[in-house]
């Protein structure tokens, strides 16, 4: 059974997990921001000394785990620094982050990792545990960008079993449509240093996590739609960013990017897949002009 040991583990010993913290030290290097560019065939790259483009701070500061510290799914044991969840299933459900300042080419990189909390409920997945991490990333000048990400723990399923769609709107003041393949997952994967298998590997995301496909990473689906939002307001910065996924998106579907007229509350954003159900929603604030 999947949640075998559960209560012998203890609940409270998921709940002392709360408050821990690691620092992490990196420099932002032109290389993985220019591959990164030239993965999304992006005209031009930034140079040294150009500010990093928001989000795209998820390319640095990345855990590297020796290959003995992985588990089965290819992610680093647990335990370390995350809790030792004893569910199988672990996706980065969404987050929140607010920029207060440029990160730049070829500077400095500190970041500092704190859980903030542990939550355990039951859905209409069954069990599941809720943790939220708390990351702060400064330059040399200071705070730049202050995020929290959710992290969703459940048991694997016997099936795939998709959630209920969400429809994909109508009323939006632009949409586009972005290629999406096997090519393009492993880049990212690769970037980022994200060795969980159900990005590169069909048999084991079909045959062991029993997905339908591989599965497009969420991180790269928020990018995607910062960078098309930007597309839609050219010389305006970001202030703040809300992701949630909604519903996986596979290497074999059609990925459609939409966003809604802004507001005084932010813009909305979208993605879905081929057959028009949302994969992700997201709000970008605007800094003002």
């Amino acid at each position: 059974m999947a949640c075998e040991g559960w209560q012998s583990m203890g609940e409270t010993r998921l709940q002392d997990w709360i408050g821990r913290s690691e620092d992490a030290a990196d420099h932002v290097r032109p290389w993985p921001a220019q591959a990164f560019a030239a993965t999304l065939n992006l005209p031009s790259a930034p140079a040294e000394g150009d500010p990093l483009p928001e989000l795209w701070h998820w390319l640095y500061c990345r855990d590297l785990a020796p290959m003995s510290e992985l588990g089965p799914d290819g992610h680093e044991r647990r335990g370390r620094f995350l809790p030792p969840v004893p569910l199988e299933r672990r996706m980065w459900a969404g987050g929140r982050l607010r920029f207060h300042g440029e990160l730049r080419l070829g500077e400095a990189l500190g970041r500092r990792s704190q859980i903030i909390a542990v939550v355990e409920k039951e859905g209409r997945a069954g069990r599941m545990v809720l943790v939220t991490l708390r990351h702060e990333l400064s330059s040399p000048r200071g705070l730049a960008v202050e995020e929290e990400q959710d992290l969703v723990y459940i048991a694997r399923p016997e099936r795939w079993a998709p959630p209920p769609p969400v429809p994909m709107p109508e009323d939006v003041a632009w949409s586009e449509q972005a290629a999406v393949d096997t090519v393009l997952l492993f880049r990212f994967s690769a970037l980022t240093f994200n060795a969980h298998r159900i990005h590169y590997d069909l048999s084991y995301a079909t045959e062991v996590e029993n997905y339908p496909g591989l599965v497009v990473h969420g991180p790269l689906q928020a990018l995607l739609l910062m960078e098309a939002a930007r597309r839609h307001q050219p010389g305006r910065r970001p202030a703040g960013f809300v992701y949630r996924g909604v519903r996986p998106l596979f290497h074999f579907d059609r990925l459609r990017l939409m966003g809604r007229a802004p507001s005084t509350d932010g813009q909305e954003l979208l993605a879905a897949n081929g057959d028009g159900a949302v994969t992700m929603q997201a709000t970008m604030v605007w800094a003002e002009r």
